[in-house]
């Protein structure tokens, strides 16, 4: 059974579990919530860097967003990492048409070791 309390979690992946996606999800499920996600982009990393960021097409993750809502409809939304000016607006224009008003702004743009996670847009 699903949790009352349900937050989509729109980040990027961090491949070591340290941050990003999968620390919000930690976070989310201690608090007795039920987490949803939408990932942005995939980064290779470890505790002594970032290797690489593997973007996700905008469309990928208004897909995720929006089909993930219309079934398990979230109490409230949580942002991490979007990598790019097209990725912010994919975000906005599907939040609109989910129409949550509980949202936690928490952009990332570096990474713990300096690597920048947004472009230059």
């Amino acid at each position: 059974m699903i949790p009352k309390s349900k937050v989509l979690i729109i980040a990027g992946s961090d491949s070591s579990g340290g941050a990003g996606i999968q620390a919000d999800i930690k976070t989310v499920s201690a608090l007795g919530c039920y987490a949803m996600t939408a990932i942005t982009a995939v980064t290779v990393q470890n505790t002594t860097g970032v290797n690489s960021i593997i973007p996700i097409k905008p469309k990928e993750i208004s897909n995720q967003i929006e089909f993930t809502a219309r079934d398990i409809k979230p109490n409230a939304i949580k942002i991490g990492m979007l990598h790019s000016a097209k990725v912010i607006s994919a975000v906005i224009k599907s939040l609109k048409k989910i129409d949550i008003k509980k949202i936690v702004l928490d952009p990332v743009m570096v990474a713990k070791g300096g690597t920048k996670l947004i472009n230059n847009e």
